[in-house]
């Protein structure tokens, strides 16, 4: 199945490791750093130019900006999971 990151960015959720929200995810240093290193890495996509809410990080090492909240997208992925059933 597929999930929708906003705008017209859709992934495979098979590739996903995680979804963060924005704002509590970067309280840690790590996970700053961790964002900081792969944005070196041009491994960053921004969704769209809206203020991003929470991040995707997939297992092709890309992770996506995304406007949509966390809460949303994991919603949206437990959808499909249910779909798939």
């Amino acid at each position: 199945m597929y999930l929708h990151l906003g705008h017209k960015t859709v992934i495979n959720s098979k590739k996903i490791i995680g979804i963060f929200d924005i704002d509590t995810a970067t309280v840690s240093k790590r996970t700053r750093e961790f964002l900081n290193k792969n944005e070196k890495k041009n491994n960053i996509i921004l969704v769209s130019e809206e203020i991003p809410l929470s991040f995707v990080v997939c297992d092709d090492k890309k992770i996506y900006f995304s406007p949509v909240s966390s809460t949303t997208l994991h919603k949206r992925s437990e959808e499909n999971f249910k779909q798939v059933k």
